[in-house]
């Protein structure tokens, strides 16, 4: 512990202290963190059981790290990614897609614990929501593309609104006849409703939320938080830095 306790500590909101980690950018040196080593109990233990049955060792291992991925997945899955989300992440600059948002193999690896998956999944989806969101529009496309009848009623729905357009200014019905436009308004949003139904327009729009979601969930949980790689003299320097509490990591 970097900290030692003491009666006039006081306790920083979690949101606060995100809030400047993000900001100083040492929001990013938690996330290089190693896993913590085991405590000294655990290492004064002795070897005895591990020498007799090593394979009791492995399979304990191997089971140990099953449950943790399993409760990493679970914790996401269980997650809302648009938790943290303000406006201003919305009007941001898009980040760049060869640098910012795939960037290299180095900086991509499984979360060692779910707690850092969470601080992942939200920090990657503030970072590059406006990629998300385009992702989803080009996923919404493809599914078009491959459903061609979903495709030809959502342009029949679009020539509907636009000869309703077309009539209500040339007839002048805003101005002379708007309860009649009215009217027309609600026949032709019951009319455009049938025609997405029969085209199954309800499908496409599943399949392309549920391959987006799935995509952005499985970017933002493996992609790290460090923009760049850092050698190991760097992250030990900034680790003296940061001093922050070892329990933290």
């Amino acid at each position: 512990m970097v900290f030692s306790a003491n009666p006039l500590a006081l306790s920083v909101p979690e949101p606060a202290f995100e809030a400047w980690l993000r900001d100083t950018g040492y929001l990013e040196v938690l996330d290089s963190q190693p896993v913590p080593p085991p405590s000294a109990d655990r290492r004064s233990k002795p070897t005895t059981a591990a020498t007799i049955a090593p394979a009791i060792g492995g399979t304990t291992n191997f089971f140990s790290s099953a449950l943790s991925c399993f409760r990493t997945l679970v914790s996401i899955a269980t997650l809302n990614p648009f938790a943290k989300l303000v406006p201003d992440d919305f009007t941001a600059p898009t980040p760049s897609w060869t640098s910012a948002f795939i960037g290299p193999a180095y900086s991509y690896s499984w979360p060692p614990d779910p707690a850092q998956a969470r601080m992942r999944v939200q920090e990657n989806v503030r970072r590059y929501v406006r990629n998300y969101a385009a992702l989803a529009i080009v996923f919404f496309a493809c599914s078009l593309y491959q459903m061609p009848i979903s495709l030809l009623g959502l342009v029949l729905c679009l020539g509907l609104w636009e000869l309703l357009r077309f009539c209500c200014d040339k007839l002048e019905l805003e101005l002379r006849y708007p309860g009649l436009r009215q009217v027309l308004i609600r026949i032709t949003q019951i009319a455009a409703a049938v025609v997405l139904y029969l085209c199954n327009m309800q499908m496409v729009l599943i399949c392309a939320i549920s391959v987006s979601y799935l995509v952005m969930i499985l970017h933002a949980s493996l992609r790290k938080l460090t923009p760049t790689k850092l050698s190991n003299r760097q992250r030990q320097s900034l680790t003296r830095t940061t001093r922050l509490p070892s329990h933290v990591f």
